[in-house]
C-alpha cells in the first residue's frame, strides 16, 4: 500500500505563534499543580517542526530547556508522550532504538540517518549495540536491516522474482530445516515491488501464503522479524493497526508500543492506520484507545488519533 501524501492526523497549526506557545506552556507549569490540558493543547496540534520553534522560543524567553521543565513537572506515560512530542523524528527513534533494538520498518535514508544520530547522541554504533543484545541469525538480520542496503527502485525483475520465490521455497518448505540465508538475502534486499511479485511467486508455487510458510518453518525473534518485514512490505498501515491492538488487548496495555507508534506515526499515516484498524477488528482505534486508558494520558492519546 503505498503513501499518498500526507496522511497524518497531526497538521501544522494555523495561525501558529512559537512565542505564545512558549508562554502558554509556561503559565502551565507555573505555582502549584500543572495545567495538563493546556499542555496537551498546544503540543498535540501541532507539527513537529513547528514544536521546535516552541522549545527555541522557550529557552529564549524563560532561559530553560522546554523539556527539563516539562520531565519536572510530569510523570507516567503521559510524560513519556509530551517528551516523544518534542522530540525531531530520527532524535525519537534514536532514543526507542536505544531503550528497545526494534525492528527496522522506514525508509533507508531515513534509517541512516537514525543511525549516525544514535552514534551522536550515545556514542556507540548501533550495529554494536545490537550484536551486544542479539545472537544468532536474528542478529544477522538486524544487521543486515542496519546496512540500509535495500534495493530503492521500482523495478521489478520477473525472472529474478521468479527464482526468488522458488530458492525461498526450496530453503523452507521443500526441505528437512530452513535455509534461513535465503530468506535474509531476499527480504531484506529486494525492493517492495519485487518482494510483492515474488510473495505472489511463492504462493503459486508453494500453495501457502509466505506469512504462513514463515510462521511453520522458524519460531521467537526470527519469525517475528522476518513477519514484520513481510507484512510492512505487503501493509505498513495494517502492521501498525495490529500492533496498536495487540498493545491494548486483552488485560493491561503494552504502553511503550501504544505511545511509540501514536508519537511517531501521527504526522505520517496515522488517517490509514485509523482505517485498517476499523477494517480489521471491527471497532475504531479511538474506541479502543478511549477504552484502555485514562486521564491525562488518553487525552492526549486521543488528540493524536485525530477523532472518532
Amino acid at each position: 500500500m503505498a503513501a499518498i501524501g500526507n496522511r497524518g492526523t497531526v497538521t501544522e497549526a494555523a495561525g501558529f505563534n512559537a512565542e505564545a506557545d512558549a508562554q502558554s506552556l509556561r503559565e502551565a507549569m507555573k505555582g502549584a499543580g500543572t495545567d495538563e490540558d493546556a499542555i496537551t493543547k498546544v503540543l498535540a496540534h501541532c507539527t513537529i517542526a513547528q514544536r521546535q520553534r516552541i522549545k527555541e522560543a522557550y529557552k529564549q524567553t524563560v532561559g530553560k530547556d522546554l523539556a527539563d521543565d516539562l520531565s519536572s513537572e510530569l510523570s507516567g506515560n503521559y510524560c513519556s508522550v509530551v517528551l516523544g512530542l518534542l522530540m525531531l523524528a530520527p532524535v525519537y527513534d534514536a532514543y526507542e532504538l536505544r531503550n528497545a533494538m526494534r525492528v527496522r520498518t522506514k525508509a533507508n535514508h531515513e534509517f541512516i540517518v537514525k543511525h549516525v544520530l544514535f552514534v551522536y547522541q550515545y556514542e556507540k554504533d548501533l550495529e554494536e549495540a545490537v550484536c551486544g543484545d542479539t545472537s544468532g541469525m536474528f542478529q544477522r538480520v538486524l544487521v543486515s536491516l542496519l546496512t540500509a542496503g535495500r534495493d530503492e527502485s521500482d523495478r521489478v525483475d520477473e525472472a529474478q522474482a521468479v527464482l526468488d520465490a522458488k530458492e525461498m521455497f526450496e530453503a523452507g518448505e521443500a526441505r528437512w530445516g530452513t535455509d534461513e540465508v535465503k530468506f535474509l538475502t531476499v527480504l531484506c534486499v529486494r525492493n517492495r515491488n519485487h518482494l510483492l511479485r515474488v510473495f505472489e511467486e511463492y504462493q503459486k508455487i508453494s500453495g501457502r501464503d509466505i506469512e504462513d510458510s514463515i510462521k511453520r518453518e522458524m519460531s521467537g525473534c526470527l519469525e517475528d522479524v522476518f513477519l514484520a518485514i513481510v507484512k510492512c512490505i505487503k501493509n505498513k498501515p495494517a502492521f501498525f493497526a495490529e500492533r496498536l491492538y495487540k498493545s491494548m488487548k486483552g488485560l493491561g496495555t503494552t504502553d511503550t508500543v501504544l505511545i511509540r507508534i501514536m508519537v511517531a506515526r501521527a504526522e505520517i499515516d496515522m488517517l490509514d492506520i485509523k482505517v485498517q484498524f476499523l477494517q480489521m477488528y471491527g471497532k475504531t482505534l479511538y474506541s479502543f484507545i478511549k477504552g484502555d486508558t485514562s486521564g491525562d494520558y488518553r487525552t492526549i492519546l486521543l488528540e493524536l488519533c485525530g477523532g472518532e
